[in-house]
């Protein structure tokens, strides 16, 4: 089940906040592929003033090298925010204590529900993934592999899409997570789509895993073009990703999925 999108109720327009409420104040970085210079810092604040910042002044300046420079651009936005118009993805599960998560799924499954996770293409950095997945958890939290009636199968960095689907298939898996960190030229986009396709050639559709994807690049209502079940973006904890398995597998899913023991 994809979560969708939808705008907040009502709200206010607002302006950002600098030095004084409603001043339009704010400050953004950039790097322009140009030496470090008077011309530069021009190219800087006539970038600035297209973005809608007026009046904009360049607070720091650094070559990066002798062909590019990085800004640090402070000054007034012309633009406003109605909130009224925000879309957010609603949490349209409740959030579990691994207790109770634990409970739901000895009774609804009758069996550990199992996870495969991992980095898949080029990408090394595990902190996301371990953050979720490990006993160590994040943000306070204990991960997925505390909760006893889950089964937890980290795969870690660098992981090929077929090696993926072969793991998952091994293990029989009721939801694969995935992180994507490393974003240079979309990858952590076709990495996903690249997975998605794979998962769907391979499975049926009533006996394919969960497919869910986090990272800090994506943003949570991209399920569709991603082909995902979900996606989780920065600042989530164990605790709302064992919720949503537990929400899914045990509640959407299991009635639709092919039983099988341990």
């Amino acid at each position: 089940m994809t979560s969708a999108s939808v705008p907040t109720q009502g709200g206010p327009i607002v302006r950002p906040y600098g030095d004084t409420t409603g001043d339009g104040m704010v400050q953004l970085s950039f790097t322009l592929p140009v030496p470090h210079d008077k011309r530069a810092e021009g190219a800087a604040v006539q970038l600035a003033h297209k973005m809608g910042i007026d009046p904009a002044m360049v607070v720091h300046a650094k070559a990066m090298g002798p062909a590019f420079t990085f800004f640090v651009v402070y000054g007034r936005s012309n633009h406003l925010v109605d909130l009224g118009a925000v879309e957010v993805v609603e949490r349209h599960y409740p959030l579990l204590s691994a207790k109770e998560a634990n409970l739901a799924v000895k009774k609804g499954l009758r069996r550990r529900l199992v996870v495969v996770g991992g980095c898949i293409g080029t990408d090394a950095h595990t902190v996301g993934i371990d953050a979720i997945l490990n006993i160590k958890g994040f943000a306070g939290e204990k991960g997925l592999e505390y909760y006893r009636e889950l089964r937890v199968v980290n795969l870690g960095a660098q992981v090929s899409v077929p090696d993926l689907v072969a793991r998952a298939r091994e293990e029989r898996a009721d939801a694969v997570l995935v992180s994507q960190v490393v974003t240079q030229r979309d990858a952590h986009l076709l990495n996903t789509k690249e997975m998605s396709a794979a998962f769907r050639e391979a499975y049926p559709e009533a006996e394919r895993p969960l497919l869910i994807v986090g990272g800090p690049r994506f943003e949570e209502k991209q399920t569709t073009e991603l082909g995902v079940d979900r996606i989780f973006s920065r600042g989530t904890t164990p605790a709302e990703v064992a919720s949503y398995l537990v929400h899914e597998v045990v509640g959407n899913r299991a009635h639709t999925r092919s039983s099988h023991e341990r």
